[in-house]
């Protein structure tokens, strides 16, 4: 029996630490169905130990990125991947440019121009918690306390959480040039009108304060993909809920199999 390869990517300015036990999650619900899975987690150029890289200011170029670090590791195709926020539009610009090399794709909790406004892409409430983090001379914790507030609502154990992101921000301090950097990656992106040829699933937290989940149900209508929804979780739902989304993955993985996907939206 060959072996899947799943990739994870993370979104803006954060690294593969960023999952916390979300792999550990994911691989034990993959490997019920499937004993020959294994995880490739990946950082951006500018994230994690890539922190002293310059991030691309192009989504295309994060993709290239990733292909030469697969190829690197001696990774071959073809690639299940799952990220979030702009590692999905990475993810999404892979699936439209290299579509042989994706076998199936999770996007969770994202945004595509053209499909949303950018009022929605980034909710307005958030503007100024944005703004803060870059004129205001914060600690590294309240840094990160900031961005916890802003992408989770489930964490029973925040402080645990929160004392993980410090440790990782000063192991791998993501420069400010970079997060500029992409963030302009990902304004300047923009998605084809084309679905993707690999299989897709979106799914999306209701509860996200970050992102509207009507993005995801935008990208879901525009492309027919199937959307799942979460009521309650925040923007960093592999976080906030990870059994949810591994066991969703899992679900769709043998919905396909057996019947095809369906683009109508389940709720959790």
């Amino acid at each position: 029996m060959s072996t899947t390869t799943w990739v994870l990517l993370r979104g803006l300015t954060r690294e593969s630490g960023h999952w916390g036990d979300f792999p550990v999650r994911l691989l034990r619900a993959l490997r019920a169905q499937q004993p020959e899975v294994r995880l490739e987690l990946l950082d951006l150029p500018g994230n994690g130990r890539l922190c002293q890289v310059d991030s691309p200011t192009r989504v295309a170029d994060m993709v290239e990125a990733c292909r030469t670090e697969l190829k690197r590791r001696g990774v071959p195709t073809p690639y299940h991947v799952l990220a979030m926020s702009l590692g999905a539009m990475v993810a999404s610009d892979w699936a439209s440019r290299y579509p042989k090399e994706l076998e199936a794709v999770v996007l969770v909790n994202t945004s595509l121009r053209p499909f949303s406004a950018f009022f929605r892409r980034l909710r307005p409430s958030n503007y100024w918690s944005l703004l803060a983090l870059s004129l205001f001379r914060l600690s590294l914790r309240q840094r990160e306390a900031r961005v916890l507030a802003m992408t989770t609502r489930l964490q029973r154990q925040p402080e645990q959480v929160l004392d993980h992101w410090v440790s990782l921000q000063r192991e791998h301090p993501v420069r400010r040039r970079n997060a500029l950097r992409q963030l302009l990656a990902a304004v300047r992106y923009r998605a084809s009108f084309n679905p993707p040829f690999a299989p897709m699933l979106l799914l999306c937290s209701q509860g996200d304060e970050l992102v509207d989940w009507r993005c995801s149900q935008a990208i879901s209508r525009a492309w027919g993909v199937p959307l799942r929804l979460h009521a309650q979780a925040g923007h960093d739902l592999p976080l906030d809920d990870g059994d949810w989304v591994a066991r969703n993955v899992v679900d769709w993985l043998h919905a396909r199999d057996v019947v095809g996907s369906s683009p109508m939206p389940l709720r959790a």
